[in-house]
């Protein structure tokens, strides 16, 4: 029988930054942050329907309509949404409609 002769494995590089003393864990050397509670699953989910609404609202120039068509909402909804976030919306400003005159006063030249 013939045994096969493998090489040995290389020695993995040594780093150059200081060994931590034992007894230490990793983590415990680290500077740490204030505490924060994290806001959980369903938080983080409500803080980022919050801020598309606000960010979708804003870009919208608050024309709910457009920022429900933007998202892919109903209107109603997107109004039910905009009062359980507690969302401040500024009044859009208003388009005139077809056959209206433009609220602008008319341009002489």
């Amino acid at each position: 029988m013939t045994t096969l002769l493998m090489p040995a494995p290389e020695p993995a590089p040594r780093s150059s930054a200081p060994r931590m003393p034992k007894g230490l864990s990793d983590s415990a050397a680290l500077p740490t942050a204030p505490a924060r509670a994290l806001p959980g699953f369903h938080g983080a989910v409500s803080e980022f329907k919050r801020h598309l609404l606000e960010a979708t609202l804003t870009q919208s120039g608050g024309n709910r309509t457009r920022a429900a068509r933007a998202l892919g909402l109903q209107r109603t909804y997107l109004l039910r949404l905009i009062r359980e976030f507690e969302i401040r919306v500024p009044p859009a400003a208003m388009a005139p409609r077809r056959g209206e005159a433009s609220a602008r006063p008319a341009q002489t030249r």
